[in-house]
């Protein structure tokens, strides 16, 4: 019987705890991650157990070959960010990238005359040209050496664990693995995911030998073995023999960063954001003009709060899209800034506007896999802790035996030379990940975050919008009905949101589509206030939040 997804809801409660709640996509994730805290990790410790262990129960969106980005609180009341981002490869030019793509085309029959020009060719969704340099092995080291209080070797026991003895593959999961199954090329990669060839079925117990056994390793010999050890020459190899650009060299040049974080207000609200390469700048521009626009003085339900905020969210799209780049790369303008929102808001009438593009660098990320988690401990520390590969399964390469399946980041890259986000070596592409960290008052904190592409800055919008203008429980806040403005310009809206205010929203010009709430992402968030812990999950998703 195929899964029907959409068809229930279920009302979940806000979850408490004293001295610790972690919130995430994947119940036995959350376990490893209270198990972290009860055996005296902070909430870095339980952010690393919990991410590692999502690398296992939710092998279709997050991973090795990933990257990983954190902001969060200390209990010093520091506010912080971790960006463990890798660029592309060395000789990943456009030049390059055009001829091998155009040369696979071409062996492949692609043009009736058998030639390809490489300047019609555009940049891969997956395969190996879409490979960017992995960063989650080293940020997990990071996180837990600056951070925490436990080593490594001890934040992926549960993981492990789980890899090697086994665990029963959640509903959402299972479908998500289902689609996967066409990513995979070569025999190896299918063994590593697959069994008997094909994805396993809600329920069924699987064991990931070869992921474990990696996650063994790294135990062992620290993220070393990752960037510059026997790991680092299984991916450059498989990389390489399949056409792609990735070296030893490119693993061992990467850094972990320590970007300080980019914020604003919003009715009273500080939200603080990452920097570019990420979203985070589109999160706080869609806040600043809707905050100028007014639109929190509507009433919840109503045409005039959803119409400002999704123009809001046109505009900031419409500048994201345009300006952010890998910083190192290029400037971008003070978009995230009051005066630049006052400004835009300026363009914003009682219609619909359809002459802002999306201005898209992906149209593949509308969509993407990953994984949020949120935790707070009892110390006064909390964390959003965000892992990816971008497309699910990302790359569809898997580097040898080692279980690690690839990312596609570099997707996000443009061979066009003029663009923002155009190919250089080294550089980081245009990055869809934010977690996100508010503070509502002098002694009431969140740790947030909406993953699934596009959806994610959309996502803070309306989750901030509905705890500061609304006082909404945080677990209202998320099971809430979402829009979302899509690449298309259309303006879709969950099968449960309100019939009359999607016919209001048409009326002013918005083209509404009605999809399935599984495009609507997947929101963690957890909450200190006045000393009590709280934590939210998502409804959309296998979401669990848990507390003790």
């Amino acid at each position: 019987m195929e899964p029907d997804l959409d068809r229930f809801t279920s009302r979940r409660s806000t979850v408490y705890g004293s001295r610790g709640v972690v919130a995430t996509s994947q119940p036995l994730a959350a376990q490893a991650g209270i198990e972290t805290l009860r055996d005296g990790g902070n909430a870095f410790d339980a952010a690393v157990s919990t991410a590692a262990a999502l690398n296992v129960v939710e092998p279709t969106s997050t991973g090795l070959g990933g990257d990983v980005f954190a902001l969060y609180r200390t209990a010093d009341g520091e506010v912080g960010a971790m960006r463990a981002c890798g660029g592309a490869p060395e000789g990943a030019t456009i030049d390059a990238v055009r001829s091998a793509v155009a040369a696979d085309r071409e062996a492949e029959g692609g043009e009736s005359d058998g030639a390809v020009d490489p300047d019609d060719v555009e940049m891969p969704h997956r395969g190996p040209y879409a490979i960017t340099v992995p960063g989650t092995a080293r940020g997990w080291e990071a996180t837990a050496e600056k951070l925490g209080r436990k080593s490594l070797a001890e934040l992926l026991q549960p993981a492990i664990r789980y890899a090697t003895e086994g665990y029963p593959v959640s509903e959402v999961v299972a479908e998500q693995w289902r689609h996967g199954e066409e990513v995979f090329e070569t025999d190896h990669a299918r063994e590593a995911f697959l069994f008997d060839g094909a994805a396993p079925e809600t329920g069924q117990v699987v064991t990931l030998p070869r992921l474990g056994e990696s996650l063994r390793r790294i135990a062992k010999e620290g993220a070393d073995v990752v960037y510059d050890g026997e790991i680092a020459e299984a991916i450059a190899t498989e990389v390489q023999a399949r056409g792609g650009f990735l070296s030893v060299s490119d693993l061992r040049s990467f850094e972990v960063e320590w970007p300080d974080p980019v914020s604003t207000t919003y009715n009273g609200a500080e939200v603080y954001e990452l920097p570019p390469n990420n979203q985070g700048l589109i999160a706080l521009e869609a806040l600043n003009v809707a905050e100028e626009l007014g639109a929190g003085e509507h009433p919840h339900g109503s045409v005039e709060r959803v119409h400002r905020l999704a123009e809001a969210m046109k505009l900031a799209f419409h500048d994201g899209h345009r300006y952010i780049t890998d910083p190192d790369y290029e400037d971008h303008p003070p978009i995230g800034s009051k005066s630049w929102a006052r400004r835009r808001a300026r363009e914003v009438g009682e219609g619909a506007n359809h002459d802002v593009g999306f201005g898209v660098p992906n149209a593949n990320a509308e969509d993407a896999d990953t994984v949020l988690l949120t935790v707070a401990d009892g110390e006064g520390n909390l964390v959003s802790y965000i892992n990816s590969r971008f497309a699910g399964f990302g790359s569809g390469v898997v580097a040898g035996d080692t279980g690690i399946a690839l990312q596609n980041r570099g997707s996000s890259f443009s061979l066009d030379p003029d663009h923002p986000n155009a190919l250089e070596p080294g550089k980081r592409p245009f990055h869809t990940l934010v977690p996100a960290v508010a503070r509502f008052d002098a002694d009431d904190w969140a740790a947030f975050g909406v993953m699934g592409g596009y959806m994610q800055p959309q996502g803070h919008l309306q989750v901030i919008a509905n705890v500061v203008d609304y006082d909404m429980p945080i677990q209202r806040a998320l099971d809430e009905p979402r829009w979302r403005y899509r690449e298309s310009g259309e303006l879709a809206v969950e099968p449960h949101f309100p019939d009359d205010l999607s016919a209001k929203l048409s009326r002013r010009g918005h083209r509404v589509r009605t999809m399935e709430a599984g495009h609507f992402g997947g929101a963690q968030i957890v909450r200190e206030a006045d000393g009590v812990l709280s934590a939210a999950t998502e409804p959309r998703k296998d979401g669990n939040a848990q507390g003790y």
